[in-house]
């Protein structure tokens, strides 16, 4: 595992593979940086299950980069940029995606994107959902990159999106719903988030059923699950306030 420098939190650390894929991609020409959850899980104190990178480096050169390196490498994800892959090591199995930067954005009448290919970290870094996940780690040099305040946002338990919520239509919205939703600490959602999450919810009939299963398994699992009441009260541990065990749903 590889300690983190000094400003971030004691303890946080990397598995060995994040830094030498960075080294290949650099020896390639190509940026490599951690991006997203992986990096904000950082300043949470835990390691990411998942780890996700962006590159200038496109598909074809993503794969030459990799392919003698890792153990396995797959392309399902290829036609949006994303080539994933195995490695192992002393840490254990890890599966990591590479992604190269994008810019698209997506149709208000499809849940799925208008791909486009950039080549500058900070458009891709503005297109995330929100600030607390639109951070990067540049590698192999692990320095931060944080345009956007995530860090500030985390400590003050602060949602907003980079830089307009209604400028923007980043991801997708169950996407977009169920992060908002099950973000840890119960960050305090900026009023125009609010108002762009309840003016993009009908964008929700469009997204599978699939879809929107996965991210509700996510916030029903997640470490504190909580229904929220329109007075701002919540019912937390799925209990009712009378103690009765049984879980409350919304709008009851």
């Amino acid at each position: 595992m590889v300690d983190l420098p000094h400003g971030f939190p004691d303890g946080a650390r990397l598995p060995d593979v994040v830094v030498e894929l960075g080294e290949r991609f650099e020896s390639a020409g190509f940026e490599l940086a951690l991006v997203g959850g992986p990096v904000r899980d950082l300043f949470l104190g835990r390691v990411s299950p998942d780890l996700d990178f962006t590159t200038d480096a496109d598909p074809d050169q993503i794969l030459g980069v990799v392919r003698p390196w890792a153990d396995a490498v797959w392309e399902i994800g290829r036609d949006f940029g994303t080539i994933g892959l195995r490695r192992a090591d002393s840490d254990g199995d890890h599966q990591l995606e590479v992604t190269t930067y994008r810019a698209e954005a997506y149709d208000a009448a499809s849940r799925k994107p208008e791909v486009r290919f950039g080549k500058d970290l900070g458009d891709d870094l503005v297109r995330r959902d929100f600030t607390v996940n639109a951070m990067a780690l540049r590698l192999p040099s692990l320095e931060l990159v944080d345009p956007h305040g995530g860090v500030r946002d985390l400590v003050g338990l602060q949602l907003r999106t980079p830089p307009l919520p209604r400028s923007r239509s980043r991801t997708t919205p169950a996407h977009d719903a169920g992060c908002a939703l099950r973000l840890p600490a119960e960050p305090r959602r900026r009023p125009e988030v609010r108002e762009a999450m309840t003016q993009m919810a009908e964008r929700l009939e469009i997204v599978s059923a699939e879809r929107i299963q996965v991210e509700l398994v996510k916030l029903i699992s997640g470490e504190s699950p909580r229904w929220h009441r329109p007075d701002g009260r919540h019912r937390a541990g799925g209990q009712h306030a009378a103690g009765d065990s049984r879980a409350e749903a919304p709008g009851r």
